[in-house]
């Protein structure tokens, strides 16, 4: 896969004011290399057919961002266009004076040419900016836009792995390969569950005491689990994290029970908390729509994510409380606890995590939804983490819901989302929202 790429092209004709657009074509040079190092920019303005074509001859962009640098009419769009299947960001300058004298840019008018051009060749979703370089708001979306497309193009690289199959009544996390392949650009390879407790199960000890003691580092209280589970998990550890570095897997989904109480008996929860800190995205109950949903987050927000059930709410706080067995990374956990480790909480097998989650002023709570006819959606959901005690047996954290938690719940309910959602620790409604108009996905904020 080619390196990400941002393409800036300045659009426009040597008709208008070109003193004014020299001085924008610099300062958007140096706003956007302020935000990604995979910029590629013409040495001049573009003022004309040859100009465009010999720029664009030199580029492989994943993202462009086609500006009026002044007016330029709808060739100059439909030239880049017959050109470059990525996603747009088009950008309107604002005048930079209005005196009662000369037109300076006519920006906007070429916008309006721009955008005519991309709905009469066909459904070209493309993102809208206005303003001038300097200013927050653009310098804002700016990056929201570059965010959201450098994720876009690391889904083309990402291998994904279903790690067993989902349990009964667990259907909605189940994925097609060539589905996820066509929508989001992602691989996706199966194995067994049985394959992976087969390694684990065939490990010397001694192969497995370094996984132990990497994990007693990270967790808090591993020593007090039997001997014999904690040597299981080392073993589960190991073979977990050498199948990801053998196949070059990104995210996972992973069967969890009953099997590996049953046919293992010990639970491979913690495994999971440990590879999410290692920005493996790893999600339990084979959710594989879960665990791309937690691989977004993460690279949106640089760290791990949590995964979880909404099981509890509470009016008068307006708090949602989303819940898991035992999976949160570590790196979660509230700094007055630390990663504990407790024990599962319908098996009463260990280790499992069993803390509450740490604080965080903005949080996105996120899903990617499928729905009946086999479109998605993305729901997306704003508040901030607060700092509570674990709610119950496992891993938990408490959302305070920018809007009415009732009425989050009886609406995302109704509308018949999945019962497993990421909360993501930073406010990227923004770059999700981009994300989804690039891969032409509905978005339902709440």
């Amino acid at each position: 896969m080619t390196d990400f790429q941002v393409a800036y092209i300045p659009i426009g004709v040597p008709t208008f004011h070109l003193e004014s657009a020299q001085k924008e074509f610099e300062k958007s040079v140096k706003v956007i290399s302020s935000f990604t190092n995979s910029g590629v920019y013409p040495d001049k303005m573009l003022l004309s057919l040859e100009d465009l074509c010999e720029f664009a001859d030199r580029i492989s962009p994943h993202l462009l961002i086609l500006q009026n640098i002044t007016f330029a009419n709808s060739a100059y769009a439909s030239e880049i266009l017959k050109r470059f299947d990525c996603p747009v960001l088009l950008w309107t300058l604002r005048e930079p004076a209005i005196d009662g004298g000369r037109l300076r840019l006519n920006s906007l008018t070429g916008a309006y040419s721009a955008a005519n051009a991309m709905a009469e060749l066909g459904d070209r979703s493309f993102e809208y900016l206005y303003g001038s370089p300097e200013e927050e708001e653009v310098k804002r979306q700016l990056s929201v836009c570059i965010r959201a497309a450098e994720v876009l193009h690391s889904m083309n690289s990402l291998k994904m792995a279903a790690i067993g199959h989902t349990p009964q009544g667990f259907g909605f996390g189940r994925a097609l390969d060539l589905e996820l392949l066509k929508v989001f650009g992602v691989t996706l390879e199966s194995i067994e569950a049985r394959e992976l407790i087969g390694m684990a199960k065939n490990y010397k000890e001694e192969e497995c005491l370094p996984y132990l003691e990497e994990a007693s580092r990270r967790m808090c209280g591993l020593e007090k689990t039997p001997a014999e589970n904690r040597m299981g998990f080392a073993r589960l550890y190991k073979a977990y994290k050498e199948y990801v570095s053998a196949h070059g897997i990104g995210a996972l989904a992973s069967r969890c029970w009953p099997d590996f109480f049953t046919s293992y008996g010990t639970p491979v929860c913690s495994v999971l908390s440990l590879l999410n800190d290692e920005h493996i995205a790893a999600s339990c109950e084979a959710d594989i729509y879960g665990a791309l949903s937690m691989y977004i987050g993460m690279e949106l927000s640089g760290q791990a994510v949590f995964f979880g059930d909404p099981v509890s709410l509470d009016e008068s706080e307006n708090t949602l409380t989303y819940w898991h067995c035992g999976m949160a990374a570590c790196s979660l956990a509230s700094e007055k606890t630390g990663a504990c480790v407790g024990v599962h909480p319908n098996r009463k097998i260990g280790p499992c995590q069993d803390f509450g989650c740490k604080e965080c002023e903005a949080v996105t709570v996120f899903r990617i939804g499928r729905k009946p006819d086999g479109s998605f959606r993305f729901f997306l959901l704003n508040g901030s983490a607060l700092p509570k005690a674990k709610q119950f047996t496992g891993t938990s954290v408490v959302v305070k819901t920018d809007s009415p938690v009732k009425e989050v719940v009886t609406r995302s309910v109704k509308a018949g989302f999945e019962p497993h959602f990421v909360v993501i620790y930073q406010d990227v409604r923004a770059e999700l929202t981009a994300l989804g108009n690039m891969l032409g996905i509905e978005i339902l904020e709440y």
